[in-house]
């Protein structure tokens, strides 16, 4: 079982059982990009390699005992070559409120970090959007030992551990510049709900009414009036409450949601428009009429649960949901199935996008690329815009879709 899953959790403070040893090998300390990036923060600025190497071998022999974290500091006992271990400490500034909400509002804007965050993986992009991870000089060591060199082996291996900490979870990190897990999620869902409620449509007007006096006096009655026009759209069912031996709340909500929807369409185009879905497009149509991007526990068990059913993951989910949301059966098309389209609209893509500024973009079957954005053509004809990090090939549906694949782009990049 990995180190940060049998942590005693505690919000603002975390105790980590002592890290077994590892192999001594001439490969980077740590297994991920930012874990790295916490070592060569405090190598960029050592005075002694040696120390850095002896300080690397106490690690990886397992001479760090339990690690305690806590926002701006990580603190554990080191045993060197007296009986009596060393308390040792490294330091590092917390984030303060504007960097937090930076931090917070990209991770909130993009569905892919979301998802990433809750795989226990640190986007590139994310950590740039305050500094989350400490630059060269940024760590503070200090040692109860009474070597003065910085840092001393003892802080140094204290720094190599951490680094192990940081791969299993970068939750931990977020925790060193000043918040814990809880309380980045609970930020991450009020920022997601406020999302949801600004994109809601507004309450209709209410409906015409009449006296109790003026109903029941005697007159002839008129004819019956025309039927009421279908609503614009469905209704959201109301909030179930939990009570012991009832069932789920989730499920009944999802039950009357979908309901209302299928009876909606139903009433207005006389078509069911679940008939024809696979059991993975119905999965996705439920998951994206879902509000939310999986943060709250009801939809991390929903996309757990569908996911699983259907033997893919979460992340494949949230993928799908996002291309769902962009454009539909059509948008989950483009995402999943590359075509060779005929020569005409295609062809003329790369042509327009150079003489609009957009150069370099690399065709692939109906696919434009470039290094972070893509295009990729529909079979409806229309141009759907899509973004990865760099150098990472994980594309994301993103934008407004466009008959045009300057206007797609335009609005993938929010000009």
């Amino acid at each position: 079982m990995s180190p940060a899953r049998t942590a005693r959790h505690d919000d603002r403070r975390r105790t980590f059982p002592a890290l077994p040893p590892r192999p001594e090998t001439d490969d980077d300390f740590a297994a991920t990009w930012w874990g790295n990036a916490w070592v060569e923060s405090m190598e960029d600025t050592a005075l002694d390699p040696a120390r850095l190497q002896r300080g690397r071998a106490y690690a990886g022999r397992g001479r760090v005992d339990a690690i305690t974290v806590t926002p701006g500091r990580v603190v554990a006992y080191v045993h060197g070559s007296r009986p009596r271990p060393y308390r040792t400490e490294i330091r590092l500034r917390t984030l303060v409120e504007d960097d937090w909400e930076d931090l917070l509002d990209a991770a909130a804007a993009r569905p892919d970090h979301i998802a990433a965050l809750l795989d226990k993986e640190m986007p590139h992009s994310l950590a740039a959007a305050a500094d989350l991870l400490p630059a060269a000089g940024d760590l503070t060591p200090d040692c109860s030992c009474p070597d003065d060199g910085y840092p001393c082996k003892h802080a140094a291996a204290l720094c190599y551990q951490t680094a192990r900490l940081l791969d299993e979870d970068p939750f931990v990190l977020f925790l060193i510049r000043g918040r814990g897990e809880s309380a980045v999620l609970a930020d991450l869902t009020r920022r997601n709900a406020a999302r949801s409620a600004a994109e809601r449509p507004p309450e209709p007007p209410p409906m015409p009414s009449v006296e109790a006096r003026t109903a029941l006096a005697p007159r002839a009655l008129p004819a019956l009036p025309p039927p009421f026009p279908a609503p614009a759209r469905p209704g959201r069912p109301p909030v179930y409450p939990q009570a012991p031996g009832a069932p789920d709340p989730m499920a009944l909500d999802l039950l009357a949601t979908e309901a209302a929807s299928r009876a909606h369409t139903f009433l207005t185009t006389g078509l069911d428009p679940v008939g024809a879905l696979t059991p993975w497009q119905d999965a996705v149509r439920l998951a994206a009429a879902h509000p939310g991007s999986g943060l709250t526990a009801s939809t991390r068990a929903l996309y757990r649960d569908l996911a699983g059913a259907l033997d893919r993951t979460p992340t494949d989910l949230a993928r799908a949901v996002a291309a769902w949301r962009q454009g539909g059966l059509a948008g989950l098309a483009v995402l999943e199935e590359p075509w060779d389209p005929p020569a005409g609209p295609f062809d003329r893509a790369r042509p327009a996008l150079a003489a609009a500024g957009f150069p370099g973009f690399r065709p692939w079957r109906n696919r434009l690329s470039a290094s972070t954005l893509q295009l990729r053509f529909g079979r409806d004809g229309v141009w759907y815009g899509y973004e990865s990090d760099r150098d990472r090939e994980d594309w994301w549906p993103r934008g407004t879709p466009d008959t045009d694949p300057v206007g797609a782009l335009t609005a993938l990049l929010g000009r």
